[in-house]
């Protein structure tokens, strides 16, 4: 038996559950809106395992811009996504981001600081000693200059935040169906139904692909490829005897980050390519943590650029999804070329969670309104990955 929707949101973590959410806010009413998830623990999600951070301290004017009005809408969540009375809290703390420059770097840092400044953020570029002034706990070795967010920049809680918009959107009439996609149907240059694993076909007049780890295996059901492969990223916690007082989140010249978290702090770092282990979406057992890669290189590096992180105590750790697009680090957002009803939204390469609520919007107003309305996420476009046209982001964590 066939039933009918007029559009299916595959995956409904905190990108998904914003598509549907934004739809339902531009679609007429009766507008039939379906989020199939296979997984509505959400327990291997980006969403749930993520560092959960926001910055605008990118190198391409379209992030800049996505991000500041993703820190806007989450200034203002508790008005946008309240139901019921009921006002959702996601902990934004605008702590900053502070990025390290040595003397080389010191000229591109500037760079991307007249960018982001031309863009509206507020970003903050320092010499040695202002960094000194401003933040006393850092060695300064090597270090030439940094690129501070004085506001708009931090930390939140990712979970809080994608509970807040599956909340909203069911709310504002989005079925959500625990389920899993196993085929799409095709005439031509659109797509017409999805069958899943229950044994259900589903009618649609638009699919939106927001399947995280599993998003290029859902554009291949749809006659598409994209470069997009789960990647695994190891976060750790840690607490330290010393307080530090207005640590912002720092990335270090050696490519680790660290940020507060609660009393104690969480850290991080992109491996090596040629040691980059992918992503197992079979379970948490699938992926092991790497503790050698925290001790003999995250904390050997915060620990010379800050001193007091030489005694800590280290807490647990987790690995979380990264789905990285293969050909620039940036997502692969809009209509999958030919197939004119069938979405991407994949490949955020680490930027989905801060990015949610701009894409979500923007993918709304394909659907709803064939076009992007508000803020033009063309660049994101999937004719870039056809044309092996890169679109460089050159501040990746």
């Amino acid at each position: 038996m066939t039933e009918t929707a007029d559009v299916v949101v595959i995956g409904g973590a905190a990108m998904g559950s914003s598509v549907a959410w934004h739809l339902a806010g531009l679609m007429d009413a009766g507008a039939r809106i379906v989020v199939i998830e296979r997984d509505p623990t959400y327990a291997l999600s980006a969403s749930a395992l993520s560092a959960a951070s926001i910055r605008q301290q990118f190198s391409t004017s379209v992030n800049i811009r996505i991000s500041l009005h993703g820190i806007r809408f989450m200034r203002e969540i508790g008005d946008r996504l309240a139901v019921g009375g009921e006002r959702p809290q996601i902990d934004l703390k605008e702590g900053g981001y502070l990025y390290l420059a040595s003397p080389a770097g010191a000229a591109l840092l500037a760079e991307l600081n007249a960018l982001q400044r031309a863009e509206g953020a507020d970003t903050v570029l320092m010499d040695a000693p202002a960094l000194a002034a401003r933040f006393p706990f850092l060695a300064l070795d090597g270090i030439a200059a940094g690129n501070w967010g004085r506001s708009g920049e931090g930390w939140f809680d990712g979970w809080a935040l994608l509970q807040a918009f599956r909340k909203a959107a069911r709310a504002a009439g989005v079925e959500y169906r625990q389920d899993e996609v196993c085929a799409i149907e095709r005439e031509g240059a659109r797509v017409v139904a999805v069958r899943t694993a229950s044994g259900a076909r589903i009618a649609c007049g638009s699919v939106v692909n927001c399947a995280g780890s599993r998003g290029r295996a859902i554009a291949v059901m749809a006659g598409v490829d994209i470069p997009v492969v789960p990647k695994r990223r190891f976060v750790f916690s840690f607490s330290c005897r010393q307080r530090l007082e207005n640590l912002p989140l720092l990335i270090d010249l050696s490519g680790a980050y660290v940020r507060p978290e609660g009393e104690g702090f969480i850290c991080g770092i992109s491996p090596p390519a040629d040691a980059d282990p992918d992503w197992d979406d079979t379970g948490a057992d699938a992926n092991p943590v790497d503790w050698t890669l925290f001790e003999e290189t995250i904390w050997p590096a915060l620990a010379a650029r800050i001193p007091a992180f030489e005694e800590i105590r280290p807490g647990r750790a987790w690995a979380g999804p990264y789905d990285m697009n293969l050909l620039d680090h940036n997502a692969i957002v809009g209509p999958a070329g030919e197939v004119e009803n069938f979405h991407l939204c994949n490949g955020f390469s680490g930027h989905g969670l801060q990015q949610c609520p701009a894409i979500g919007r923007g993918l709304a107003e394909l659907v709803a309104l064939g076009r992007y309305d508000s803020l033009d996420l063309s660049d994101l476009g999937f004719d870039r990955i056809v044309a092996g046209r890169p679109l460089l982001e050159r501040n990746v964590i």
